[in-house]
């Protein structure tokens, strides 16, 4: 049967094995075709599943199931990021000048204030990254799916287009899917429509007519989503990046975080430091050539005084104050990754958002009433 089947598919894709790759079908195509239409464009067989010859070709063409996630930066140079910062960068000239002009002491307290506050934000980012590590559950490490008859448990990154995947109660979605097979299937799409109800599903093909956004789409289960109820088979139409989470996860990888507004704050005051010193020194020598006196002697006198200027005790305060914000969101069970954007969420005094309950406790709860006519109700 499987010669047979392999032979209709050459003669359907007059292409040779190294020529022709599986496609991997957006999922409303996907939706919108029969079953077995769908299995024919993948090339696949529903029941017997692939051969581990054929999982390895595609495999070399669609690459692991799995997100493509730069390699993690060293420690050290995580550490040595920290002062980026043009405050962080103004007090590290600031003690260079004044180991050279042998002013020992305002070194050495300019050079422990940059350590303790470098030092803060890097522990307190690095217990926050770690944290968020636990994010990565939402893609299950493990599935069944049935490879060349056999029903087999393996891991989930294994996965390619064409595979049959068996869903049971408890399990998360390990790729896109594409249901032949439904018994009272319902799945939780929270984690990525927002939809706190449980969906049901089904294995009928969808009009196209019908077909709008990615939660009407019923007869398809999404990566990363929780089979609440019921048990059902796939055919994977999509991994890693090309899945419906992956849409997600690469424009969140194109995102370029803005800066805060604090790190706005920060910046601009490190340039006016640095531009009100030079304008010092710049003024102080030019007063003292008028006057007569030696140049060395004023630039002297002028690094003395733009150094004394720059508050080295404010990025330590900073710091300690977003750190206290960090570690008061933790008890909140609320994780912040970097430390500045503490204080973005102080700075909010309306949020508007949909799915609010979502976004919390996965629950939506109605606490108030307010109705047009004035009316209030608790």
């Amino acid at each position: 049967m499987l010669k047979k089947r392999e032979l209709l598919l050459s003669e359907r894709h007059p292409f040779s094995e190294d020529e022709t790759m599986v496609p991997v079908l957006a999922s409303k195509k996907a939706s919108e075709l029969p079953v077995n239409e769908v299995a024919c464009v993948l090339q696949a067989d529903l029941q017997l599943g692939l051969t581990q010859e054929e999982v390895s070709r595609r495999r070399a063409y669609h690459g692991w199931n799995e997100f493509d996630i730069s390699e993690e930066e060293p420690l050290w140079r995580k550490y040595i990021s920290q002062f980026k910062d043009p405050l962080i960068l103004l007090l590290l000239a600031s003690a260079v000048i004044s180991v050279l002009m042998h002013q020992f002491d305002d070194a050495i307290s300019i050079t422990v204030a940059i350590i303790i506050v470098v030092t803060v934000a890097f522990v307190q980012e690095y217990r926050s990254e770690k944290s968020l590590e636990e994010l990565g559950k939402l893609v299950p490490p493990e599935c069944h799916c049935i490879r060349e008859g056999n029903l087999e448990h393996l891991l989930a990154r294994e996965l390619v287009p064409g595979d049959t995947v068996c869903l049971t109660v408890g399990e998360r979605v390990p790729a896109d899917l594409r249901l032949f097979e439904a018994t009272d299937l319902s799945v939780d799409e929270s984690s990525l429509t927002g939809e706190t109800t449980p969906c049901s599903k089904s294995t009928s093909h969808q009009p196209a007519t019908s077909n709008g956004d990615i939660a009407s789409r019923s007869n398809l289960a999404f990566m990363g989503t929780l089979v609440r109820c019921g048990k059902a088979k796939g055919i994977v139409i999509g991994t890693g990046e090309n899945s419906e989470f992956g849409e997600v996860f690469k424009m969140m990888q194109a995102e370029e975080a803005p800066k805060t507004p604090l790190q706005k704050s920060m910046d601009l005051l490190g340039k006016q430091l640095s531009l009100y010193s030079f304008g010092i020194i710049g003024v102080i020598m030019l007063v003292g050539w008028l006057q007569g006196k030696r140049i060395l002697d004023m630039f002297t006198i002028g690094v003395s005084l733009a150094v004394a200027a720059i508050p080295e005790g404010l990025p330590i305060v900073v710091t300690v104050t977003l750190a206290l914000g960090v570690m008061r969101m933790v008890k909140k069970r609320a994780i912040v990754k970097k430390l500045p954007i503490v204080e973005t969420l102080g700075c909010c005094n309306v949020i508007c958002s949909d799915k609010t309950g979502t976004l919390t406790k996965n629950e939506m709860t109605v606490t108030q009433l307010f109705t047009s006519d004035g009316l209030h109700a608790e």
